[in-house]
């Protein structure tokens, strides 16, 4: 079972009142709801939604690029990106715990026919410069074409530094390589780091923001980029059955989020750090904390009752039946949530 696993109807004996498993369980809000409910609509295979398009010229604008693709998720997004980039018997330079590499399910490989080259990611969740120079490969008819380096921020709920993404971009650049981001959790490393949107996104090429997680809304990625590359990913929606129709009512609650939701992620940031201040007052385990995650790892091999007694309390973690456990906060963990949260982890411990 990995990080992402456990249910919220496993054994529990009340109602949910806090989900600390993913900031993708987020409900939209009654106002989001009626922002959706409201939206003018038309066929976006067309380019004739006008919500849709906005939303995808919005966040290019916001963060320096030239054009935007609204796609159903994540993983399609950064694939999109890939294949937009590469072409088969090419090869992406990427971190080994990278989520394109271990998390949705080598796709480019499997699908697009791209070499994935994995390399070992730092502690603070980069890759260094030195191992992305020696990683890229002769020009030889052995060995595949490396064509482009994915980087991803944040990692592990680490925002990496802009000094440290750089040295790994500019190393790339040096050698000829495209660069994408996968910024599912683009506006927490932002949040982090303190910084302009377009301090981050202006390295690269390619960028993929998630707007269903810590933004809140139900679904929905959007890839940015220049617009020959964008056209091209467009193209490979398509061909993947991503083209949606009257999807204006999703792009609505995406435009919402982000009016509305991205200041509320410093506030996910101080609730995980008060829980995990909290976490490592019980001296019952390891803790730490970035951005809106926090990795507790019981003493012993506790975590399967911890997990039930906590859902006894309608309070629901992942994890396996043992090593650390992600508690991750979100808009939908409100300062009485977390209350709750803490005295089941000091009651369980006591």
């Amino acid at each position: 079972m990995n990080q992402y696993a456990g249910s919220a109807r496993a054994d529990r004996g009340n109602a949910v009142v806090c989900d600390l498993r993913s900031d993708t369980v987020t409900q939209p809000c009654a106002a989001m709801r009626k922002t959706m409910a409201d939206a003018e609509v038309g066929d976006d295979v067309y380019g004739e939604d006008p919500v849709v398009n906005r939303l995808e010229a919005t966040l290019a604008e916001r963060l320096g690029k030239e054009a935007g693709l609204f796609v159903p998720s994540g993983t399609m997004s950064n694939f999109l990106g890939m294949l937009a980039h590469c072409q088969r018997g090419e090869e992406i330079l990427i971190g080994e715990g990278y989520h394109v590499n271990a998390y949705e399910a080598q796709g480019a490989s499997v699908l697009g026919g791209i070499a994935l080259s994995t390399l070992p990611v730092a502690e603070d969740g980069a890759l260094e410069a030195d191992v992305v120079a020696g990683a890229v490969k002769d020009d030889d008819s052995h060995l595949a074409i490396t064509k482009l380096l994915s980087l991803e921020n944040t990692h592990n709920g680490m925002a990496v530094s802009l000094e440290r993404t750089a040295a790994a971009v500019n190393a790339g650049r040096e050698h000829g390589l495209s660069t994408h981001l996968d910024g599912a959790r683009f506006f927490n490393a932002i949040t982090s780091l303190n910084c302009a949107e377009t301090d981050l996104s202006g390295m690269f090429d390619t960028v993929s923001i998630c707007l269903s997680k810590g933004l809140g809304a139900p679904v929905g990625s959007v890839l940015v980029g220049p617009k020959d590359l964008i056209n091209r990913a467009r193209r490979w929606r398509k061909m993947v059955g991503g083209g949606m129709r009257q999807a204006g009512v999703l792009a609505a609650a995406g435009l919402y989020a982000l009016d509305n939701n991205v200041a509320g992620l410093a506030e996910d940031r101080a609730r995980a750090a008060q829980l995990a201040q909290e976490l490592a007052a019980l001296g019952a385990g390891t803790v730490t904390q970035s951005t809106n995650m926090v990795f507790f790892t019981p003493d012993g091999s506790q975590n399967d009752d911890l997990r039930a007694h906590l859902a006894g309390q309608g309070v629901v973690i992942g994890g396996g039946a043992q090593g650390a456990i992600r508690l991750v906060l979100h808009k939908d963990v409100d300062d009485e949530a977390l209350r709750k949260t803490v005295d089941g982890f000091q009651s369980f411990f006591a």
